[in-house]
């Protein structure tokens, strides 16, 4: 299971603070940054809205939690307006509660779609 932690931009609105499962399909999309000044930058303006994260819930660069070893575990960049989004996992593989690789037992019960489904009912919202 490789879970993230969300930031904020339009697209993961409502989702923010969330640690989930996802899955992820190669170790291709490593984030590589020529001057660590725009890193720095992207973390401070919370362009950085998804991270990978390991067992104890930590940002992490290492396999397998992190496939690809991008750098603070940064999984995601959204534009500084939060309307552009690109990101290496797939939330199109897991937005269906069936495509879902793990989720906690009391939510079997009474969730109806992952909670992944938010970012394209946001991007959806946004597009009215």
């Amino acid at each position: 299971k490789t879970a993230y932690e969300i930031y904020q931009c339009d697209w993961s609105s409502d989702v923010c603070s969330s640690d989930l499962g996802i899955w992820t399909a190669h170790g291709e999309g490593k984030i590589l940054f020529p001057d660590n000044n725009i890193l720095e930058e992207a973390e401070n303006k919370k362009l950085t809205p998804f991270a990978y994260l390991n067992d104890k819930g930590e940002e992490t660069e290492e396999y397998p939690f992190n496939p690809n070893g991008s750098i603070n575990g940064i999984a995601g960049l959204c534009s500084y307006n939060g309307r552009h989004l690109a990101m290496m996992p797939h939330p199109e593989r897991v937005f269906l509660k069936w495509q879902w690789p793990w989720m906690p037992r009391d939510w079997q019960k009474d969730l109806k779609a992952s909670p992944w489904l938010q970012m394209f009912q946001n991007a959806f919202k946004w597009c009215k």
